[in-house]
């Protein structure tokens, strides 16, 4: 294209116009006109809002389904007749080791070919293993069916936010165990069906297609998309690709930050799963009663609305005064959780048995709320903050952060019962609320250095350039 006469080049403007694309200043490409109502980010709001939920309620559904496991096991020991441990592992580990495995392999995949083919095929497998689950009560089938359960949950887990940042600027035991895969089975084959009727929201991936169309069109087969994320062959994605995430854990500091901070958040619930029921046991609970003051930590998302109305009125205010709007300008969500993880930690650990008897159950029940709400807190305003410093490369950013996720998530149900057993719960819940008081130095280290980090990085500064050049709008500069 690059060929072509100043006439023919006006002539391809036009026509190019037309179909709300633009030739790039050097007139070898074609990319999106801003006003495009084709680009994910021009989208009807019903249209964003319908594939959000829906994409939403396959990644809460699948949560739900792995949290599960440390429930479901305690009801398998009997049946297979294997230890604790050994039955954790197969119920928990091997779910979320499928995770991280996942979540290496579908991120870079989804920016490359697209992610609304990869949400179907999650949620059909899913489907179809969770009924073997729940159908052949057999280790090996569990171990099976739980590995790739975990494994196809890294594309509605972590691919979500690449689909966030595409289209805007949370009878008897073993019968109810087995019902749980059956519950799984049927309402991931429900969300299959409703993902027929989300749209393909990889801006590269949809402009690929309207210069196709283009193409057939004209006759002209010179028209090129600018595309970043090209993979002409599967060597070059295997090479490119997956090794992405690896790099960016490896070399940039605020993935690594990010990624420590959401892994161990995670994986405190999966921990509290294990560990709270036989504390509340000794406050007399019965084994079933002892599992409810888990509910306090989901309940805790409730004021984390408040704190996003208080960040979103902070944010506008800055935006107004500075007119360019910063990744650090988003971090008052951290400021606020850090500090209250940490001291809802120090409150449970020192209101619970062994050592502290004397105080009712339900001051440490308040404390599990508080903890439910920083950790929320936190996982939302991190992963939000990694979305913005690597924008369209966000979902290998999460690749990255999934695969530590998983890993902690998966260790620590196995070693936490045992610590809690040979520490005590108050000793074991305050090593953790040490780790979350350092984790109080995060806020202002990125409000500090954050900017530079992202400067200094070659791989910030692209994926801003790619937006710039492939997206709508203009967040960041």
């Amino acid at each position: 294209m690059g060929e072509f006469g100043i006439e023919e080049l006006s002539d391809l403007n036009v026509l190019a116009a037309e179909h709300g694309l633009e030739l790039t200043p050097d007139g070898c490409h074609l990319r999106w006109a801003r006003t495009n109502p084709k680009h994910p980010r021009n989208w009807h709001p019903v249209r964003k809002s319908y594939d959000i939920v829906v994409i939403s309620l396959l990644e809460f559904f699948t949560t739900c389904l792995s949290t599960s496991g440390a429930t479901t096991a305690t009801a398998a020991q009997v049946e297979f007749g294997t230890s604790k441990t050994l039955t954790l592992f197969l119920y928990v580990s091997t779910y979320l080791l499928g995770q991280g495995l996942g979540g290496i392999v579908f991120p870079p995949y989804s920016e490359s070919f697209g992610r609304k083919k990869l949400y179907i095929f999650s949620a059909s497998l899913y489907s179809v293993f969770c009924l073997i689950i729940a159908a052949v009560p057999s280790i090996p089938s569990l171990v099976v069916g739980r590995f790739i359960t975990g494994f196809l949950s890294a594309i509605p887990t972590v691919v979500i936010t690449g689909s966030i940042e595409d289209m805007f600027n949370t009878h008897d035991r073993i019968f109810v165990m087995r019902w749980v895969f059956y519950v799984g089975a049927i309402v991931s084959a429900f969300l299959a069906a409703l993902l027929l009727c989300i749209k393909e929201s990889r801006p590269s991936l949809i402009l690929m297609r309207e210069v196709q169309t283009l193409r057939k069109l004209t006759g002209n087969d010179t028209f090129k998309a600018q595309n970043p994320d090209y993979m002409p062959d599967l060597r070059t994605f295997l090479h490119l690709g997956l090794l992405r995430p690896l790099r960016l854990f490896l070399t940039e500091p605020i993935v690594f930050i990010v990624t420590m901070i959401f892994g161990v958040c995670v994986a405190l619930v999966y921990l509290f799963t294990e560990a709270l029921p036989p504390v509340y046991e000794q406050f007399g609970f019965s084994t079933e009663e002892a599992s409810l003051p888990f509910l306090a930590l989901g309940l805790g998302v409730i004021p984390n609305a408040l704190t996003r109305i208080v960040d979103y009125r902070i944010i506008r205010r800055r935006q107004k005064k500075c007119g360019v709007l910063k990744p650090e300008h988003k971090l008052t969500g951290i400021y606020i959780g850090a500090p209250v993880l940490a001291i809802a930690l120090w409150w449970f650990a020192w209101t619970i048995p062994p050592q502290v008897t004397n105080v009712n159950w339900f001051v440490s029940v308040v404390a599990l709320f508080f903890i439910g709400y920083a950790l929320n807190e936190l996982e939302i305003v991190v992963t939000a903050y990694m979305a913005d410093s690597y924008l369209s490369y966000a979902a290998s950013g999460f690749a990255a952060l999934s695969i530590i996720r998983s890993l902690l998530s998966a260790a620590f149900p196995l070693f936490g019962s045992k610590m809690f057993d040979a520490l005590g719960a108050n000793v074991a819940v305050s090593i953790l609320a040490v780790l979350a008081t350092i984790f109080c130095i995060v806020p202002p280290l990125l409000s500090r250095y954050g900017e530079q980090m992202r400067m200094r990085s070659a791989f910030a500064k692209y994926s801003l350039q790619v937006y710039a050049e492939n997206g709508v709008d203009q967040d960041f500069q």
